[in-house]
């Protein structure tokens, strides 16, 4: 522990000889966060005290394996993330000197499943998603590889359509959302699978998506996905319910078990397939990299992520009230994350 602590003394000490090297906060992590990180910055950069902050869309992982690597001004500042970080990203910070992290949730998201108003909504269950993206499924007692072709397949009720769907690949902090929120629930339902004793073999069988082309990697760019959903009305697309605000014109959320994607079920958990949003902050970095105290104060705000803030029209779902006070409070004081 001692050696570590050195390590970021020794590391905050270089960053102070070589602030003039960058004077601009970086960002990195979640395509989900991305356009509120994006929002919250160009807010920021208007003030014209500090410039503009950096915000790349890398994924969750992709982001928070950057933020994790080391102190200093060639590593982030901050990471944004669609699902809370890792005992497994902690340890790699922690290897690598990045001791104190505070952690900042600053609201909610649902992942949506989602296709062109110019087809029929659909109506899903996790049982059906599971059936139509696993790689293996239950055929007479036995898990074998996925035959399904068409969503009628799957499920009668739904149309005869070829399964086609677009999605975060393994970086995303939506496809670990995805497996969590979705696939474990939608597997869990079938006997074959509750007989596998071994957790890994279980979770394997569960998580583990078909590779035959009926599910297609999209990228981090979740603006390519709905310009292509409109280009083919019988695709399906998987990505953060701000992304189905902002082109309501275009698409429509599939039903999930029933309930429809909105702000109401997703800010009172009606809608399964909800969770909260977050950035975390390297504490080694306060203080060294200009203007990082006053843009994370500036996300917390109530003008920006508050019931009537700014971010709210972009397709954020506002922490409660009691939740805003904590990420304030978090905020303000920098409080590092503990085990």
């Amino acid at each position: 522990m001692k050696y570590a602590l050195a390590l970021a003394a020794i590391a905050t000490l270089a960053m102070t000889a070589q602030a003039e090297a960058r004077d601009q906060i970086r960002i990195v992590g979640s395509s989900t966060v991305f356009p509120f990180a994006t929002a919250v910055a160009e807010q920021f950069g208007k003030g014209g005290k500090f410039k503009t902050p950096v915000v790349e869309s890398t994924g969750t992982g992709g982001g928070l394996k950057l933020f994790c690597a080391g102190v200093g001004v060639d590593h982030p500042d901050i990471a944004n993330a669609s699902r809370k970080i890792k005992d497994s990203e902690r340890a790699d910070c922690k290897k690598n000197g990045v001791i104190d992290v505070t952690e900042v949730k600053i609201g909610y998201d649902g992942i949506v499943f989602a296709n062109s108003k110019k087809h029929g909504q659909l109506a899903l269950t996790v049982r059906d998603v599971w059936l139509a993206l696993a790689k293996q499924v239950p055929v007479d007692g036995k898990l074998v590889p996925n035959p399904n072709k068409t969503w009628k397949d799957v499920n009668s009720a739904l149309p005869a359509d070829k399964i086609e769907v677009l999605g975060p690949p393994p970086t995303s902090g939506t496809r670990d959302a995805l497996a969590s929120l979705v696939l474990d629930k939608g597997c869990d339902q079938f006997d074959e699978i509750k007989a596998i004793a071994d957790k890994d073999a279980k979770t394997k069988a569960c998580d583990t998506i078909r590779e035959d082309g009926a599910y297609i990697e999209a990228g981090e760019n979740d603006n390519l996905i709905v310009q292509k959903l409109e280009a083919d009305p019988t695709a399906l697309g998987i990505f953060g319910y701000s992304f189905l605000e902002q082109n309501a014109d275009k698409i429509q959320g599939s039903t999930m078990d029933g309930v429809a994607p909105t702000y109401d079920t997703i800010s009172t958990l009606q809608y399964e397939v909800s969770r909260p949003l977050f950035f975390y902050v390297k504490n080694a970095h306060v203080g060294v990299i200009p203007g990082i105290k006053e843009y994370v104060a500036e996300f917390v705000s109530d003008k920006a992520t508050g019931e009537d803030g700014y971010l709210v029209d972009k397709g954020l779902v506002p922490l409660p009230k009691a939740e805003h006070d904590k990420a304030v409070e978090a905020a303000t004081n920098f409080a590092p994350l503990t085990d």
